[in-house]
C-alpha cells in the first residue's frame, strides 16, 4: 500500500510499506505445493491415499513419541526441583532449630549466672552489714 506525503519542498514522497510473510503464507504455499505434487504424481489416487495415510500415521507416532519424551523430561525436571527445594527447606529448618537451641541455652546460662551473682551479692551485703554492726 502506498501513501503520498509532502516534504518541505512541496514535492510528493511515496511511502511503501512492506509486510513480512507470516505462517499463513507459508501454510498456503505448502498446501498449493502439495496439491500440485498430487496432480503430477505418477501413482493412482488409491496408492497416493495409502501412502499419505501411512506417512500421516508415522508422523503422528513420531509426534506422540516426542510429546512423551518431553513430558517425561519435564516431569523429571520438576521432581528434581521439588527434591532440591525440600532438601533446602530441611536444611534451613535444621539450622533454625540449632540456633533456637543455642539461644535457649545461652538465655538459661545467663539466668543461672544472674541468679548466682544475686546470691553472691546478697551474701556480701549480709557480711558487710554484720561487719558494720560489729564495729
Amino acid at each position: 500500500m502506498s501513501e503520498y506525503e509532502w516534504d518541505d519542498d512541496d514535492e510528493p514522497i511515496v511511502v511503501i510499506e512492506k509486510s513480512e510473510p507470516g505462517i499463513g503464507t507459508f501454510l498456503a504455499g505448502l498446501a498449493i505445493g502439495a496439491g500440485i505434487a498430487l496432480l503430477f504424481a505418477p501413482r493412482s489416487g488409491e496408492e497416493t491415499r495409502r501412502d499419505l495415510e501411512r506417512r500421516a500415521r508415522k508422523i503422528g507416532d513420531q509426534a506422540q513419541d516426542l510429546v512423551s519424551g518431553v513430558t517425561e523430561s519435564v516431569g523429571q525436571t520438576l521432581q528434581d526441583a521439588k527434591t532440591s527445594v525440600e532438601n533446602r527447606l530441611d536444611s534451613a529448618r535444621n539450622a533454625v532449630e540449632l540456633k533456637r537451641r543455642q539461644v535457649t541455652n545461652a538465655v538459661d546460662a545467663g539466668r543461672a549466672a544472674a541468679q548466682q551473682a544475686r546470691v553472691e551479692l546478697e551474701q556480701r551485703i549480709a557480711e558487710t552489714k554484720a561487719a558494720y554492726k560489729e564495729s
